[in-house]
Order: C-alpha cells, then structure tokens, then sequence
C-alpha cells in the first residue's frame, strides 16, 4: 500500500508542481531566495498643501473679478482638492479638474497642447485620449525641485491666460515651478 501511495504523490506532485512554483512568484513578496523587495520612495504633496493652492487659485481669481474653480490632482490625476469659488459655473468644476489631469497626465502646462493642436489638426486625436483629457489653457504640472508630484487647473475666467494666471498663484502658494 505504501508503494501506491508514493507513486500517487510523485504523479500528483509532477503535474502541479510548475502550477504551484508559478503561483508562488506571481505573489506579492515571493522572490528568488536571498532577493529582497524594492521599494520606490516617492515625494507627494500633502493634502493641506493641496487645499492651499486651490484656495489660493480660487483668491487670485476672485480679486480680479472672476468666478472659477481650481482642482489639485496628485501624480495619478486623482483629484486631492476641489474648491468652486462662490457663484463659479457648474461646468468649472469638471474643467479645472481635467486641466490639472491633463497637466500631470501629459507632464506640460494645458495651453502647450492647446497651441499644438491648433497648428496640426492631424494631433486633435490627443484630446481624445480618454474622457478626462481637456487640450484648453489653465493647467499646470506641479513641479517641485524637478520632479512633478501633481497638477493644478483652474477653470472659469474668461480666457485660458486668465486661468493660468489663477493657476500660477496656486503654485506659487506651493513654491512649485511657475512655468513663465
């Protein structure tokens, strides 16, 4: 008896050995012995910092007369802080928060891709990319000390050169690049 069940285990452990190996190396922390896991070290903006720089967008606009929304993403483009400034459009708050998506997404300021498409109609497919992509002014990466660490837009002045002079007083709250 003892014979059959050793040339059952041997055939069982033939056919799903390279099963269970596989599955073993596709689980999170698995690895040759003696590998060690590596991890990546990452700068982000805090959320306080986020809500200061939409805050401050939104201020910069205001004094001058206009009703907008700023949006904060984080490297990822999912939206940190949102702040719709009193009477601002309904349709602020979606542009704001794509023009700081497409600003990190694409890593250069919205109104570069706005100038490109004008002058190539074949490159209109960029803004066709995925539903949150929008090729109009008012968006920035935030880049600190080289490294972009998320997006700010602003939306609702009336002109892209208006949006981007809110956005920019977000970044400056920040101390991230200005993008002159």
């Amino acid at each position: 008896m003892k014979n059959y069940s050793m040339r059952r285990w041997s055939c069982i452990r033939s056919a799903y050995l390279p099963t269970v190996l596989m599955v073993m190396c596709l689980m999170p922390g698995a690895g040759i012995a003696g590998e060690t896991a590596t991890l990546l070290m990452q700068k982000v903006l805090s959320s306080n910092a986020a809500n200061r720089a939409a805050l401050a967008a939104v201020a910069a606009c205001r004094e001058k007369g206009y009703r907008v929304s700023a949006a904060v993403v984080d490297k990822d483009g999912v939206v940190q802080s949102l702040v719709r400034g009193d009477g601002a459009g309904v349709h602020t708050v979606d542009s704001s928060r794509r023009k700081a998506y497409t600003a990190v997404s694409m890593g250069r300021p919205t109104q570069k891709f706005a100038e490109l498409v004008a002058g190539h109609p074949d490159l209109h497919a960029l803004g066709d990319m995925n539903a949150s992509i929008l090729l109009l002014g008012g968006g920035f990466p935030i880049r600190i000390n080289g490294r972009i660490i998320g997006g700010i837009g602003v939306g609702g002045a009336p002109g892209a050169q208006l949006d981007e002079s809110c956005a920019r007083a977000g970044l400056k709250e920040l101390g991230a690049d200005l993008y002159r």
